[in-house]
């Protein structure tokens, strides 16, 4: 019964993707963009395979809870609601030779990530290295609709920006693929994003929307939020500001750019202090608390690079103070030759390359060469990628999993840093600058 059911599902998978597919391959036509969903396609899914051959860490913790929770709706179908929508769940594990007994509830992005895993070993028969290729597959496919929709809906804008972020960026594809929380988090924000943008600004020749496109929006949307809330309501926050905003201006009520401004900041506002409001876990004190907390519990190891912030408080007037200095260590450590490890050595040089393309940015900007995507929406983007790289410069002292947690907001800096006419003269150099067909 087991091994049928697999195969039902992954000819029911191949049945999906194989002619979306063949149907992306046909409509981009030929050239640099058929390259790209070859390149794009592959790189996920060799380096999912690979990352998720022998799971190390927490994707071997997921991944051996996961075949416990699979095991367990097999064995007991009666408990599965229990499993999979009750309040908390207990499951004894054992790793490393040392038992274990570990408690989820479920606003923990862990136990949701496990539960997806538990329905994935559906159809792969618990092999790990098939559910980091699906993952992976799932995030390439969320990222593809991001790139292909960006140049539809802004034709004005160089289509091989979001081609670089969100597909090409070397430490985006290796730690947005495989069994990751970051994979499913950017390929559902990716997917998320591409579907309003593409609502709020029209697809030529798009049919009007039904119910389905709703409900997967709203589907998308939930499992963006499951996956790390303090990731996604920022995000979620900036698309309904960017969608106010559109309506706004179509009533003639805010055509100053400070308006235009000032609407997501409000919403994002009222946001934070309706859910302080709803819920104490998302009160400020609970926040500041958390904050501390993460960082002190990171662990880094002996003899690597560290974040250090000695005079951070649990206060949310300490950690605005310290904000600055978190945006910049977010986006500039480790620095080239603060370490000889590979690894740091690889992630130095990729940080002098995003230096050197936010100078060229700035410089643009002030030149008033900023390049042609609207208003709002390169200014909501810009308040989401200050967020997140104030929240995670401040929690996550850790250089390896700062790095790896950075593939969540690296894709949408890279896409804002990219639009100015400087970058798109690059990106046109590197044949790079060409738009999909419709």
């Amino acid at each position: 019964m087991r091994v049928f059911l697999a195969i039902v599902l992954n000819a029911a998978l191949l049945a999906v993707l194989l002619p979306w597919v063949r149907r992306q391959w046909l409509l981009v036509g030929p050239g640099w963009w058929r390259y790209t969903l070859g390149l794009g396609l592959g790189l996920r899914v060799l380096v999912g395979v690979a990352r998720s051959w022998e799971p190390k860490e927490d994707a071997k913790f997921m991944s051996t809870v996961g075949q416990l929770v699979t095991t367990k709706l097999w064995t007991r179908p009666d408990t599965a609601w229990q499993v999979l929508f009750g309040a908390s769940n207990v499951f004894r594990i054992k790793l490393q030779g040392n038992d274990y007994e570990a408690i989820f509830h479920n606003l923990s992005n862990t136990w949701f990530l496990i539960k997806l895993l538990a329905l994935l070993n559906l159809g792969s028969l618990r092999c790990s290295w098939l559910n980091g290729l699906y993952l992976s597959i799932f995030a390439f496919v969320g990222c593809w609709h991001l790139v292909r929709k960006l140049p539809l809906v802004f034709p004005s804008t160089p289509a091989g920006a979001a081609t670089v972020a969100f597909l090409l960026w070397p430490s985006v594809w290796f730690w947005a693929a495989g069994i990751s929380k970051e994979a499913v988090l950017l390929g559902s924000g990716a997917w998320l994003t591409a579907r309003v943008l593409g609502y709020l600004y029209g697809e030529p020749g798009r049919a009007p929307y039904r119910i389905g496109w709703w409900l997967g929006t709203v589907a998308l949307a939930v499992l963006h939020f499951q996956m790390r809330y303090f990731f996604a309501a920022p995000l979620l926050g900036i698309l309904a500001g960017v969608a106010l905003v559109r309506v706004l201006k179509h009533r003639g009520l805010v055509r100053q750019r400070w308006a235009q401004a000032l609407v997501p900041i409000l919403l994002l506002g009222s946001g934070v202090w309706l859910a302080s409001q709803v819920s104490v876990a998302f009160s400020i004190n609970k926040f500041t608390y958390q904050v501390i907390r993460v960082y002190v519990e990171s662990p880094t190891p002996p003899g690597r690079p560290r974040l250090e912030y000695p005079d951070l408080r649990p206060t949310l007037a300490s950690i605005a103070a310290h904000a600055p200095a978190a945006v910049v260590n977010t986006l500039t450590r480790p620095w080239v030759g603060e370490s000889r490890l590979p690894f740091y050595v690889a992630a130095g040089l990729e940080n002098l390359a995003l230096l050197g393309l936010l100078t060229l940015a700035v410089v643009a900007v002030v030149r008033g060469r900023a390049g042609g995507l609207p208003f709002e929406l390169g200014f909501g983007l810009s308040i989401f990628c200050l967020i997140l790289a104030i929240l995670m410069g401040v929690t996550t002292p850790n250089l390896g999993s700062l790095n790896r947690y950075r593939s969540e907001l690296l894709p949408f800096f890279l896409l804002l840093v990219l639009q100015n006419d400087y970058a798109a003269g690059l990106l046109r150099r590197l044949r790079l600058g060409g738009g999909p067909q419709r």
